[in-house]
């Protein structure tokens, strides 16, 4: 089938689940090949003259003095940054210098050695429209209530505890921070670190070893994966979202038990993200505890993009599905998104949390948060709570969530190829080749949008992209702006590869009538 569907409709479900990845065409996954393949040999053409020192530009050379040692990275990986990741450097890695906020600015920067080095201009490109930032509710500003409350709290505590929570760093703002966030969630207790990241890579290892399987979603973040290493717990994969994969794999775990002894496993830990960054998919969650209940596994389900993003009270896929969170073992997030803040969370039963308190990593040798970001977690989940006494949460998490499905619609409309779920404010759209990756970042800044392009190894090396984050603070006006200027650089680089364009139709309100069936 030219797209692939996933339609579903069952008594686990509430309302149906829609999502939709239409299959690359042909003719552009062999042009995609065709490119790859021109700028490899182009790339071992430009190192046999940076051999012979011919080529002009020598930066990419290894140092005389680094000559006897073992070289340090792969040598397709140097080859590939050397040579392709280059080319389009000047796409990543933007200086900004303002809040990120619907419209940001950004510092001008040229180079004249090929995007090796960057030269910074007196200029601002200021009023940037940002379709990339993860500021789905709009909190990351420098305006209003939460930032009122941030700036008291750093003339009351400064901004940093330079001690672990176990030694002197233990604020009476952190104790209120974690009981707020258990609150918010729906569980025991809840307990924060500092660092997002760290919330998955060293909290996994304390939670399952040697003699434990763990049954990883094939798109997993980088944090969970890593995490599972550390542990040093039996990994398997499963599919994307593929629940008769994990059935077959759980089934088999029980049949069979650990390799040579076959003794049964001490823990099996499903390990699943709410919403997937480079997707834009929901997790199929309901089916996921069917499944660990009737095998007797553990679920845990990292939140980061989907806490404060999905839900009618924004408090993630639990409560987009209408689940009890007691279903769910270990439920991570983060405060980076949604929260416009740093750092992570933990949260399930009081005495997973008591556990973690002497047995993690990022407990026992990390500094605490910092007062002032604590406060703006704190200031913000208050806000979507409803316990400032104002509908300011309510307000954006409706906004958020009419915003995506518009933006989404929209652009199937001009017959753009779009990824995930119609309620992931994460919005994939394919470019596929890689000359696109480079021109179309280029071509949105000209035209005063910036944009998150995602080309290999993030992403399957003929499945380039670019990322839509979409926010509560985005208006109509700038979304239809953007979506204006969307259509017009598809048009000239030929990037609207659907054969599955939509016929525009009015905007209605969010409601269950913006589920229907996506005909193939």
């Amino acid at each position: 089938a030219p797209e692939a569907h996933f339609f579903v409709r069952s008594s686990l479900y509430r309302r149906p689940f829609v999502e939709s990845y239409e299959e690359t065409p042909m003719l552009v996954a062999v042009l995609t090949y065709v490119g790859y393949g021109i700028l490899t040999i182009f790339g071992y053409l430009r190192d046999f003259l940076r051999h012979w020192k011919i080529e002009r530009c020598h930066i990419a050379r290894e140092r005389e003095e680094q000559k006897d040692f073992v070289p340090l990275y792969q040598d397709f990986e140097n080859f590939y940054t050397r040579n392709l990741y280059m080319r389009i450097r000047d796409n990543w890695n933007r200086p900004v210098c303002s809040v990120p906020g619907p419209r940001m600015d950004l510092k001008q920067r040229v180079s004249h050695d090929y995007n090796w080095t960057f030269e910074y201009t007196d200029q601002v490109i200021r009023d940037v429209i940002n379709l990339g930032s993860y500021n789905y509710l709009g909190f990351a500003e420098n305006t209003g209530p939460c930032t009122d409350a941030v700036a008291k709290v750093t003339l009351q505590y400064g901004v940093g505890v330079a001690s672990t929570r176990q030694e002197m760093g233990n604020l009476d703002k952190h104790e209120v921070l974690e009981e707020l966030t258990a609150s918010f969630l729906g569980v025991e207790a809840a307990m924060a670190f500092g660092m997002g990241f760290a919330t998955n890579s060293m909290n996994i290892p304390a939670l399952v070893g040697k003699g434990c399987l763990i049954l990883s979603d094939e798109l997993n973040h980088v944090s969970l994966v890593l995490g599972a290493r550390l542990s040093g717990a039996t990994i398997r994969v499963f599919k994307h979202n593929n629940m008769q994969n994990l059935e077959k794999l759980l089934r088999e775990a029980i049949v069979h038990g650990q390799p040579r002894t076959h003794r049964p496993w001490k823990k099996i830990l499903i390990v699943v993200e709410g919403i997937y960054s480079m997707e834009g998919s929901i997790v199929r969650l309901p089916e996921v505890i069917a499944l660990k209940k009737r095998y007797r596994a553990y679920v845990y389900l990292d939140e980061a993009h989907s806490i404060g993003a999905l839900g009618s009270r924004g408090r993630g896929v639990v409560d987009y599905f209408g689940l009890d969170p007691c279903d769910v073992d270990v439920m991570m997030g983060t405060f980076t998104k949604s929260f416009g803040a740093a750092g992570g969370y933990i949260a399930g039963k009081r005495e997973l949390i008591e556990y973690l308190r002497t047995h993690s990593h990022s407990v026992v040798y990390a500094t605490s948060m910092s007062p002032p970001v604590v406060e703006q977690i704190i200031a913000s989940m208050k806000c979507i709570m409803g316990e400032d006494g104002t509908t300011v949460g309510q307000e954006r998490i409706r906004q958020l969530a009419e915003n995506t499905v518009y933006f989404r619609k929209r652009l199937r409309e001009m017959g753009f190829t779009v990824y995930g779920n119609q309620d992931s404010p994460v919005i994939p759209m394919m470019l596929y080749m890689p000359s696109k990756i480079g021109a179309f970042g280029r071509e949105m800044l000209k035209r005063n949008i910036g944009v998150v392009v995602v080309g290999f190894p993030a992403t399957p090396i003929i499945e380039s992209r670019v990322r839509f984050c979409i926010s509560a603070a985005h208006t109509k006006h700038l979304l239809d702006k953007a979506l204006s200027v969307i259509s017009e650089v598809g048009d000239l680089l030929q990037l609207k590869y659907s054969r599955h364009r939509l016929q525009p139709s009015p905007m209605r309100p969010l409601d269950d009538s913006v589920y229907e069936d996506v005909v193939d």
